[in-house]
């Protein structure tokens, strides 16, 4: 009885069941958009903004439609998305099972990956995906998907044209454009804004304070006291890697009276919900969003225990931050319960949508309708997150507040988290990501095809391969 090959060598042969799998389905399909240039440059079908997850599965499906893609990331090459830079998790929440990018291909899973290399035993042992074996399956993935990503580019303006989308870009070999049909921004939590900050800290050096997505040595809090906002899962992780580089006090301040206990999404992850909320009734998106929100989602078990098992770890509850000075070295955080004396203080209090906090948003950010453009919820509804959300058509596109103002803006497509109102969470978790991107794939080929319509009649009017030469019958008498 022979046994499945680990390692290198397992690996391997799992690249090569992919590349029969995907010749079996005969993919990905011959290129058919129509080629083009603007100002002399190329003009590419499908410009893809971000190279983390969002982007590799965006572009992975795209291509599968014979639609060509290039992805530009502002990261140096291996570090696309928060993996293994900003993000402190140990292990990835989602369960191992979840088939994520994988775009219905079982040899494309996080699963087939690990246990090339590592064995089914080992992948039985496994509780939780850890953080840096799914960075380095995303490195795989591009690989083996052979996506075309270019590093250490950063767009700097989007500007629509009524035929395609001018991209200026900073690149290591100086500033140029790059024109596309379409551009889709995969650019994750924090894809139309950043880091959510309360105004407490207005006056206050940076030099005393972070929020969690912040690039930080953590090293640097050792010996320190150390404040922590929060109580989800970024939070733990601030707070557990502080006390493992040796802080000497963390004080996690959380504004409720308990730390919530039930991850309401979960249920919300079933395939009708996937596949039906698009098509709610606006009262119902903005009811189970803003229900979700209120809800809040706890942090995993296991980070939460990676703090407390510290002893100089404190849970703070019932204890918003009233007013933050700074006073000789120290920073004085007044709550309701007490005045705390603090070295550092970090905020793990989430994003927010904030356009002025991207410059490269500046030309379309004035024209994009969003929901509290249009939508205004039942009393006790009010949610910011919410009301500042995009409003989006079914491929993900943004629309013009005022018609006509912006003619070309349909063609940015927004497939990161703050789609998630228009579209459930399909563009940018683990869960739904396939589905997502999927979706967005099949509505941009739609769109491609139906703008060059000319074209392709025009091909079909020189199409001339015969399939019966007349060599086949005898004409009878």
């Amino acid at each position: 009885m022979s046994t499945a090959l680990t390692g290198p060598a397992g690996l391997a042969e799992l690249e090569q069941r992919l590349a029969q799998d995907i010749a079996w389905l005969d993919l990905p399909a011959k290129p058919w958009v129509p080629r083009g240039t603007v100002n002399g440059a190329e003009l590419l079908d499908v410009a893809i903004i971000g190279g983390g997850m969002a982007g590799l599965a965006a572009a992975a499906s795209l291509g599968n439609l014979g639609v060509r893609t290039r992805i530009f990331d502002e990261a140096p090459e291996g570090f696309e998305g928060p993996w293994a830079t900003t993000a402190r998790m140990e292990t990835l929440r989602s369960p191992k099972q979840l088939t994520g990018p994988a775009l219905g291909f079982p040899a494309l899973t996080f699963r087939a990956w690990y246990e090339a290399q590592f064995g089914t035993a080992a992948w039985s042992e496994l509780d939780k995906i850890p953080r840096l074996n799914w960075m380095e399956y995303l490195r795989w993935y591009r690989r083996v998907m052979n996506i075309d990503v270019r590093n250490e580019h950063h767009v700097t303006n989007i500007i629509p044209y009524p035929d395609h989308v001018e991209l200026q870009l900073s690149t290591p070999s100086g500033t140029e454009s790059v024109y596309a049909r379409r551009v889709v921004l995969a650019t994750g939590r924090a894809g139309l804004g950043g880091a959510s900050v309360p105004d407490v800290v207005d006056g206050i050096s940076h030099k005393y304070w972070a929020h969690s997505s912040d690039p930080m040595d953590y090293s640097t809090l050792r010996g320190l006291r150390v404040g922590v906002v929060g109580a989800g899962a970024s939070a733990m992780d601030s707070a557990g890697t502080a006390l493992e580089n040796g802080a000497a006090t963390v004080d996690l301040l959380i504004r409720r009276q308990d730390i919530p206990r039930i991850n309401k999404s979960k249920a919300a992850g079933n395939p009708g919900f996937v596949q039906g909320y698009v098509n709610l009734p606006d009262e119902w998106k903005w009811r189970i969003r803003h229900y979700i929100n209120v809800q809040q989602v706890p942090p995993p078990r296991a980070s939460v225990l990676r703090v407390s098992r510290h002893a100089n770890a404190h849970f703070r509850l019932g204890a918003p931050i009233l007013r933050v000075s700074h006073k000789g070295n120290a920073l004085h955080v007044e709550t309701p319960r007490k005045t705390f004396e603090f070295d550092f203080l970090l905020f793990s209090t989430g994003f927010k949508i904030d356009w002025n906090n991207r410059p490269e948003y500046a030309t379309i950010a004035p024209h994009l309708r969003v929901w509290g453009d249009r939508y205004r919820p039942d009393e006790g509804g009010a949610d910011q997150e919410l009301q500042d959300s995009p409003d989006l058509g079914p491929s993900f596109e943004f629309q013009e507040k005022t018609p006509g103002a912006l003619p070309g803006l349909s063609r940015v497509h927004c497939f990161c988290y703050p789609a998630t109102l228009t579209h459930g969470t399909v563009s940018g978790d683990i869960p739904a990501i396939s589905d997502g991107a999927a979706r967005l794939s099949k509505g941009i080929s739609g769109l491609l095809y139906v703008e060059n319509i000319r074209e392709h009649f025009a091909e079909l009017q020189a199409f001339d391969e015969p399939e019966v030469v007349g060599d086949e019958w005898v004409v009878a008498n």
